[in-house]
């Protein structure tokens, strides 16, 4: 068995995978709850299982290193960051790989086919696009603040303007401050969504294929313009290909 996982700013997702990388357990843990104790707790089910190698995406350092210790020393399992692997016959990066989270970089990995051109889009703590070109480039992408984030934001800086929780029937407007908001959000998203799709597919004159990740991933996917698919499982998947090709 194998322990595949991805440390984001909000969320641990931790996965446990058998020889065949079938997922037997998935383990959700809060990033400002890491803790060697919270660790030992969450992961107690581990006791005893005999698990080859532990392969994390990680965009926050000080997570990932406690559970490197909670894998290394307390269960003796070994561990290692996506980044710390040289993956570049799986992957070509036109940017500055020091600046590009382990997870984009994941998903890249995921939808790499060589016949087609990809855009990724990550409803995360940031909204992302990565832009992925045939043969294998990851060839840069954009970072917009996250939706929640910006929700959350809103309401704690200001005394009035209530907590949102997002509905994709907005009316154009609101006729009062919840739905003002909802309407702010909901077409205010949709616009910087399809403008940058738009912006880099006319820059590049290239056709892409469009994939959606992440939690507004459904909510948005009937506001956007060109055609998309949803995929949540992008990131795992990702992992698991660079564990196929290095750790095997």
């Amino acid at each position: 068995m194998y322990i595949i996982g991805d440390i984001g700013n909000t969320e641990i997702k931790i996965c446990l995978v058998n020889n065949k990388y079938i997922k037997i357990k998935k383990i959700l843990l809060k990033t400002n709850l890491i803790s060697h104790t919270y660790i030992n707790k969450k992961l107690k089910f581990l006791k005893n299982k005999k698990i080859k190698f532990a392969l994390l995406s990680s965009v926050v350092p000080y997570a990932y290193k406690k559970l490197e210790i909670f894998f290394k020393n307390k269960s003796k399992i070994p561990c290692t960051e996506l980044k710390k692997l040289n993956f570049s016959k799986l992957i070509k990066l036109k940017v500055n790989r020091a600046q590009v989270g382990s997870d984009r970089i994941a998903n890249a990995i995921s939808v790499i086919d060589n016949k087609n051109n990809f855009i990724v889009v990550d409803f995360g703590t940031a909204t992302t696009f990565d832009v992925i070109k045939k043969p294998g480039i990851y060839d840069g992408g954009v970072i917009a603040p996250g939706i929640n984030l910006s929700i959350i934001s809103l309401n704690l800086s200001t005394a009035l303007l209530p907590m949102l929780s997002l509905k994709s029937n907005a009316k154009s407007y609101g006729k009062n401050t919840k739905e003002a908001l909802n309407a702010g959000f909901l077409w205010g998203y949709k616009g910087l969504i399809n403008n940058i799709i738009k912006k880099i597919t006319s820059s590049s004159k290239l056709n892409y294929k469009v994939i959606l990740t992440g939690g507004y991933s459904k909510l948005f996917k009937k506001h956007i313009n060109i055609k998309s698919v949803i995929d949540n499982n992008i990131t795992m998947k990702g992992i698991i290909k660079v564990y196929k090709h290095f750790l095997l």
